[in-house]
């Protein structure tokens, strides 16, 4: 037996294909410029046959992530359907507010980044990954009191800003101590982010849906720092999205 088939029986004994094993390895192989029927039958049938972390496609520019497998099993008021591939852009798509003044109200599910600054990032997920692009259900906040997030409710979601748990794996300038409405059922570190922290740094600020204050949501520093910024203020949208 060759050392290189010895080595790929070795290395497949230990790290099975399946989503506990391939989230914890950090790859950074380019896939393609598409999503192919290989790639797609690894995902659907839990395998992720050669897919792993960090491994990504280039789609109209756009470098598209591997962030996580079956991230969000098991979470929802209706269980997420059928195996999935939770991906991250490298860079924002565009920027936007959060909203046109300096406010809170209504948590993430009340500002004008969720009823309309999503649009045309949807419209780019869509045109890269069409039918597979994956509808769940998350539970997001909706209301706002003296600063912090105080309701929330299940929708459901296609794309959708990370919040500091994903990116950070901590709360940082969340304003709740308990951080349910913010947090929802993402709950812990995309392993993108845990395997690779430079993920975390791309030299571009991004929004993060939790609520800080009054007036200030949480994001992405371009230095490298977790904080805050007004609810005006533009910064760059680089959401979460999954495709089964």
């Amino acid at each position: 037996m060759s050392i290189q088939l010895l080595t790929k029986q070795v290395f497949d004994e230990r790290f099975p294909d399946n989503a506990g094993a391939h989230n914890s390895i950090f790859r950074g192989k380019h896939l393609g410029d598409s999503l192919t029927s290989a790639q797609q039958t690894a995902i659907s049938s839990g395998t992720f046959e050669d897919l792993y972390i960090g491994d990504y496609w280039t789609i109209g520019g756009i470098n598209y992530r591997i962030a996580a497998f079956n991230y969000y099993r098991n979470t929802g008021d209706t269980l997420v359907p059928g195996n999935h591939v939770t991906i991250v852009p490298d860079e924002s798509f565009y920027n936007h507010v959060m909203n046109d003044t300096n406010i809170t109200d209504g948590g993430y599910t009340g500002s004008k980044m969720y009823t309309e600054g999503l649009n045309s990032a949807r419209t780019i997920v869509q045109n890269a990954f069409g039918s597979h692009l994956l509808t769940i259900r998350r539970y997001l906040s909706n209301a706002v009191t003296g600063g912090e997030s105080t309701g929330g409710a299940w929708f459901d979601s296609d794309i959708e800003l990370m919040n500091e748990i994903m990116v950070y794996g901590a709360r940082v300038n969340g304003s709740a101590v308990r951080g349910l409405f913010d947090i929802g059922t993402e709950k812990s570190q995309l392993p993108l982010f845990a395997l690779n922290p430079q993920s975390i740094n791309t030299r571009y600020h991004y929004w993060l849906r939790d609520v800080h204050s009054a007036a200030h949501f949480a994001y992405a520093d371009s230095l490298g720092f977790a904080y805050s910024l007004g609810a005006s203020g533009s910064s760059g949208v680089r959401p979460a999205f999954s495709i089964s």
